[in-house]
């Protein structure tokens, strides 16, 4: 469920979309956070991010999503991009399998730079080209199985499971945000609890100061 943009949001998620050039980034991220689609779209230069309000349960996300310059001249860039995000969509086209064959360099770049818990989607796109198909349906699966990678193939032209890939990247993220907060939470209770206990035994605390929280909330406010 999308939101006006302005609403003030209750956290703000940075996620990446890689792949090689041309096996449709841009369209996908155009469908996504502006129901575009441009079928003779120019090759990213650098960089170029959109963002869009999005509702999960009682939250509202603000997702801002960068797309990445596919071109081998300008990985050298974009490395650093990959700094803060939450998640990717690994981005290939059915119907160049030598997009298919480059996942596992994506996916070596993905595990360098990104962090440990990098929500990692990966998209078959161009599905509306299936008579062209040059990467079979179960091989996608297969290497998402491999690699424990959610997987879906999409249309960006036909706006066919656009939206779900991006939500199933973005719900997993707060899923996984939740539960780290729910951690540090008990991790913070605990350590209170620890206090509590060697005050009442009347023991001596020394560099009390030390025993801080450990909750890390990601407002959208805060960047």
């Amino acid at each position: 469920m999308t939101e006006s943009f302005d609403e003030e949001c209750d956290y703000l998620f940075k996620a990446v979309l890689i792949g090689d050039s041309a096996v449709g980034k841009s369209n996908l991220l155009s469908r996504f956070a502006k129901n575009e689609f441009c079928l003779e779209s120019k090759p990213t230069i650098g960089v170029e991010f959109a963002y869009r309000n999005i509702r999960v349960g009682d939250k509202l996300i603000k997702a801002q999503i960068w797309d990445t310059a596919g071109q081998e001249r300008f990985r050298a860039i974009t490395s650093s991009y990959y700094r803060g995000a939450l998640g990717a969509l690994l981005v290939y086209d059915i119907t160049r399998k030598s997009t298919f064959e480059s996942l596992k360099k994506w996916l070596k770049e993905v595990r360098e730079f990104g962090s440990r818990e990098l929500v990692v989607v990966l998209v078959g796109n161009k599905s509306d080209l299936a008579q062209y198909r040059e990467v079979n349906l179960e091989d996608g699966r297969s290497l998402a199985q491999l690699e424990d990678l959610s997987f879906m193939e999409t249309s960006a032209k036909e706006n066919l499971n656009v939206e779900e890939a991006f939500l199933q990247m973005i719900t997993r993220i707060y899923q996984l945000s939740c539960h780290k907060s729910m951690e540090a939470k008990t991790s913070d209770a605990a350590a209170s609890s620890t206090v509590q206990t060697v005050l009442q035994g009347k023991k001596e605390i020394l560099c009390i100061d030390e025993v801080s929280a450990t909750k890390q909330t990601s407002h959208c406010c805060s960047y």
